[in-house]
């Protein structure tokens, strides 16, 4: 029997790489939608010949016959269209690449008139902020921005950092639950995301979710709805916070989307999907610019422009599963054919797990949090399976080969 050393979180004790893409099987799924306190998470499958989930869709994806796939989505679409010209579907959208690309489409090629719903990031970037407003002047979209309570979303923001190295996990919940909050607030049925999170490797019996609202609403919010590492509850009862101070970044009620009949599809099921195409589509249709520098943790110059923060995340990611933003980028770029397995594997040992130095005065100050504890933090994190200390240098124990 092999003595391993310790996995924390839950995660495979064995780190295995796939075998057509640079994904490692620490990475954790995500369909556990609500926070679970828990920590025993679901993480990506292999098959027997070592395949991760997202190839193997990836595969699936060329079998499928997307003209006939378009036709159930100008079937599904003549079904909710207006004829007057009013809201007819919600597309959450940041200005970034691929919801330039849901939104144009929506309303250039298939008529539709969408409103565009954002959820603010927690420092706007000024290539984010100008893309943004390229999508709405350019595209011909109307647009509600949904900027939360500054001082609330901080301090949970921190709380999810102390506690589960996952300082995004409030942008999350903002970002997924706004779109059927608006289909609410405006009446309308339809709302319409880019891809599925099965591009990503979720299990394939997430198949049936596609066109669910059930991860996006919750009967039971105060006891079974974890932000920032607590319970709902314990926010109301310990961290002297009201629900009202919360509400907007919680799932909604089930029974207030039954009323309205909110239905949840994703484009990515009806059209095929590829980022980098995406991207060149948003040039054209919008003028969308990428940054002048690449965003740190990976290789690009044009994802998560719009917020500060992202370059933090990807480097927590790093630390916890041992994978950060350039395992996630070269591995679905290996699966669209841009780049061979070879060259991802050095993309990957080159830019994930990098410092985020570029924004860290602004992020540490917006954690209200000095870099030794930040640091500090950090290490309490790392999983003795995924990492060991060489003379004061943290190094993984199993790099992508």
């Amino acid at each position: 029997m092999i003595d391993r050393p310790e996995a924390k979180f839950g995660l495979p004790a064995e780190v295995r790489y796939c075998k057509k893409c640079v994904m490692s099987n620490q990475k954790p799924n995500t369909s556990i939608e609500h926070g679970n306190k828990s920590p025993i998470r679901s993480y990506i499958e292999f098959n027997e010949e070592g395949v991760c989930a997202a190839c193997l869709y990836e595969e699936k994806k060329r079998e499928i016959d997307w003209n006939e796939r378009e036709k159930l989505l100008l079937d599904l679409l003549s079904r909710y269209r207006s004829n007057d010209g009013s809201y007819d579907v919600i597309v959450p959208a940041s200005g970034g690449k691929d919801s330039v690309f849901a939104a144009y489409l929506l309303k250039h090629k298939y008529g539709m008139h969408p409103l565009t719903v954002t959820w603010a990031p927690h420092i706007y970037r000024q290539v984010g902020w100008d893309n943004l407003q390229r999508m709405i002047q350019h595209g011909q979209l109307d647009n509600v921005l949904y900027t939360p309570n500054g001082k609330i979303y901080r301090y949970l923001t921190r709380c999810a950092f102390d506690n589960m190295l996952h300082p995004f996990q409030p942008f999350v919940f903002g970002q997924k639950n706004t779109g059927p909050k608006m289909s609410k607030a405006f009446n309308v049925p339809l709302v319409f995301y880019g891809e599925s999170n099965i591009e990503y490797g979720d299990p394939a019996s997430d198949n049936d979710k596609i066109m669910s609202v059930d991860r996006y609403s919750s009967e039971t919010l105060i006891d079974d709805v974890f932000l920032g590492g607590y319970s709902v509850r314990e926010l109301i009862e310990e961290h002297n916070l009201e629900l009202n101070d919360i509400k907007s970044l919680l799932p909604i009620d089930p029974s207030e989307l039954a009323n309205v009949g909110t239905r949840v599809h994703y484009l990515g099921h009806y059209v095929r999907w590829d980022p980098q195409e995406c991207y060149y589509f948003a040039v054209d249709k919008v003028g969308f610019r990428a940054a002048e520098e690449r965003s740190e943790g990976t290789y690009s110059k044009y994802t998560e422009l719009d917020d500060k923060l992202p370059p933090l995340n990807f480097y927590t990611m790093h630390i916890k599963f041992g994978i950060g933003r350039a395992t996630y980028d070269a591995s679905q770029e290996i699966r669209n054919g841009k780049i061979t397995r070879e060259e991802g594997i050095a993309l990957v040992n080159k830019f994930d797990g990098e410092y985020p130095r570029l924004y860290l005065k602004e992020t540490l100050d917006y954690l209200n949090i000095t870099q030794e504890k930040f640091d500090e933090t950090c290490d309490k994190f790392r999983s003795p399976h995924i990492w060991r200390k060489d003379s004061e240098k943290w190094l993984l124990r199993s790099p992508v080969h």
